[in-house]
């Protein structure tokens, strides 16, 4: 699997000028915009909803990956696939009908992913990967921008890359927490494919050299 995607995280962008950013992103080289959904209920933090999805997709050609780090995610997966959302990905802890929630978000012509906890074990979606178009792995614990990568994950990441390379070898992996410049190279040999990087692209003094050092790692 060699496609490799940079997906600048709008968690860590000025909400200020958030159509601003997204486009200095999409013309700095970034491939996906990625979408940090918070309820203030599975994690501590309150973000966006779908109207700010609709608004923003009006102001880039990108693909959108909205992340869905709340509870009930099946009430709203409408809501923002009609907002223009191209990935949508829910949390395996929120869910208690996962099948049922992957064909809902395929049945909306969406691509289907599941995003598990750093403490979340690869078997708890195993009888679902022939379903997904992606798995998203997170690095932080989810809930906000600027955390340090955790060291074990990477292990997780190699291991999805084994099942991946046996038996799935269309499916994606996303990671998200704690990408830099500097490590970026190292998660890419694990085997991931899609890069959420935050506070590294948008704290950083120049969108497209950073992306671009980034692109030269993978």
């Amino acid at each position: 699997m060699s496609k490799k995607l940079i997906a600048p995280s709008i968690l860590s962008a000025d909400f200020a000028k958030l159509a601003e950013d997204v486009q200095a992103v999409e013309q700095a080289g970034a491939d996906i915009i990625h979408v940090d959904v918070m309820d203030g209920h599975f994690v501590p933090n309150i973000t966006i909803g779908p109207l700010v999805v609709s608004s923003l997709k009006k102001t880039t050609k990108l693909p959108f990956d909205v992340h869905l780090m709340i509870e009930n995610p099946e009430k709203y997966i409408g809501a923002f696939a009609k907002a223009g959302a191209d990935w949508i990905s829910v949390h395996q802890e929120t869910g208690y009908h996962l099948d049922r929630t992957i064909n809902l978000i395929k049945d909306h012509g969406v691509k289907a992913g599941i995003a598990l906890n750093p403490a979340t074990p690869l078997d708890t979606i195993t009888d679902v990967l022939g379903l997904l178009d992606f798995v998203l792995l997170m690095t932080v614990n989810p809930g906000f921008g600027g955390q340090k990568f955790i060291p074990y994950c990477k292990n997780k990441i190699s291991q999805l890359k084994d099942i991946r390379d046996k038996h799935y070898p269309d499916l994606l992996i996303e990671i998200d927490g704690g990408v830099t410049t500097e490590n970026i190279g190292e998660l890419s040999q694990c085997g991931t494919n899609v890069f959420v990087a935050g506070s590294a692209i948008f704290n950083s003094e120049d969108y497209k050299q950073t992306i671009s050092l980034m692109k030269s790692k993978l």
